[in-house]
């Protein structure tokens, strides 16, 4: 501990939620382990220092002097992903190899690394030389995905891309085991620069100092041999991440986290479904009655996370029949917003159906909850036939088929049926969840690796 004091990490996460919080809780591990934090970030979507108080935030100067970021404008929130990575970075490239080399400074000799999101390794790369400071990015997804998500221009030229309808069964055997409608791509208006993300990430992570992941070696040992057999960089899947920093910093709870709680202490043990797709999806008014009505039909009850402007065209519930809220009584909770972590560990819940998110996967493969997979897109799908085929943990319920007579058959399936022993190996692999955490497991010895090659960086910092 003594060797790391007084020594800084200054971490870049994206300004995702999906990114943002695994970067957060990978900074909450590091200053448990002595270090000091540093969080560049940008002026969209950005954390509240005062949640974190043991930590260094600095604002990014976005490159619009004068008006508001761009990435505020209401045409951003419209773009799809690729126009917005675009325009993510026009707007804070120069801005960010400014502020590290401001932050790092003349001299510097306390600044360990840079750790930047994988989105973000080419321009960290050139940032980091400039400043003379090593850098490691941290992948968010999972390793199948990332493999698979690297493989995108391989896969274009062997003509599995662009996905065409008929094919969308057939298993793609360079990435085995998906299916050519498993491939993470996203729907943009820029297909080549979508393969040009891939390849970038790819290049920014080969040529960093290391990579961490928010997994675990029981969980994804044919995925991290894969990756290793084609990228030479040191690997440290020190995951699940909030499972070591979730007791290190103090938590607030406001009135609806109470109600939750409250109405989750009244239901039967593993008896509620429980329903959230994440933070960045929207679906139609169509598919939000079927999923209202299947939810209510179910006959179980159920807690639904309805984020504002989930449904396309309305502000939050004003789709729903008149009278439905008030005529669900007990049997259904709908909330804007919940403690997913503090759901998920509460033993009324019996299965969680999601967009497989890779934060909400491994969330819920710690707490043994099978799950009902409805993934909308990029590396949601890789996870979730990982999560149906191959760990055995769910069952698949695909977004085109979703109508409410489908979706009381999947609950039924996972909540009273459970085919296939699902609940078994959800248990077996919460188990190993807990294991590569103790002091002989994978995890907490790939941690110990990872503080090590950090602590061996000498950091030069050659600003003039």
């Amino acid at each position: 501990m003594e060797e790391r004091k007084g020594r800084k990490i200054i971490m870049f996460p994206l300004p995702f939620q999906g990114h943002l919080n695994p970067m957060i809780q990978l900074a909450r591990i590091f200053h448990n382990l002595g270090f000091s934090i540093t969080i560049l970030h940008t002026s969209f979507n950005f954390p509240d220092p005062s949640h974190y108080p043991p930590f260094t935030f600095r604002t990014i100067p976005h490159n619009n002097e004068g008006g508001e970021d761009p990435l505020t404008q209401p045409e951003a929130s419209s773009m799809d992903l690729v126009a917005f990575i675009r325009l993510l970075r026009q707007t804070y490239e120069d801005p960010f190899r400014r502020s590290l080399a401001g932050e790092v400074g003349k001299g510097d000799t306390s600044s360990c690394c840079l750790v930047s999101d994988v989105v973000w390794a080419k321009h960290a790369e050139f940032a980091a030389e400039e400043v003379g400071i090593d850098r490691m990015v941290l992948i968010t997804n999972s390793v199948a995905s990332f493999c698979a998500f690297a493989a995108l221009p391989l896969l274009r030229d062997k003509d599995y891309l662009p996905i065409q309808d008929y094919r969308l069964d057939e298993l793609v055997t360079e990435v085995s085991p998906l299916k050519v409608k498993d491939l993470p791509v996203m729907e943009t208006s820029e297909p080549k620069e979508l393969y040009q993300i891939a390849s970038d990430m790819v290049k920014g992570a080969n040529s960093s100092s290391g990579v961490i992941w928010n997994t675990f070696e029981d969980l994804e040992k044919l995925p991290l041999m894969d990756f290793s057999s084609k990228f030479q960089v040191p690997i440290f899947p020190i995951g699940p991440f909030h499972k070591q920093s979730d007791n290190l910093l103090p938590t607030t709870k406001n009135k609806e986290d109470y109600e939750t709680t409250d109405w989750l202490n009244k239901q039967e043990p593993q008896s509620v479904v429980y329903v959230s797709f994440g933070s960045l999806a929207d679906i139609e008014e169509k598919e939000f009655l079927e999923i209202a009505w299947g939810l209510r039909n179910s006959e179980r009850p159920f807690l639904w996370v309805v984020r504002p402007g989930f449904v396309q065209g309305t502000e939050w519930l004003e789709a729903l029949p008149s009278g439905f809220v008030e005529n669900m009584g007990h049997k259904g909770k709908i909330v804007k917003w919940v403690n997913q972590l503090e759901v998920l560990a509460h033993p009324a819940v019996g299965a969680f159906w999601t967009h497989c998110g890779w934060n909400s996967t491994i969330e819920s493969i710690c707490e043994g909850v099978p799950m009902i997979c409805t993934p909308c897109f990029t590396d949601q799908r890789v996870n979730s036939r990982y999560i149906v085929d191959v760990w055995r943990i769910g069952i698949e319920l695909e977004r085109s088929k979703m109508d409410k007579r489908e979706i009381e058959k999947a609950i039924s399936s996972v909540m009273v049926e459970e085919g296939d022993g699902i609940r078994e190996m959800c248990l077996e692999l919460k188990e190993r969840a807990d294991v590569c955490l103790d002091k002989d497991g994978s995890s907490f010895k790939n941690l110990e690796n990872l503080v090590s090659h950090i602590l061996s960086f000498n950091s030069y910092a050659k600003i003039t």
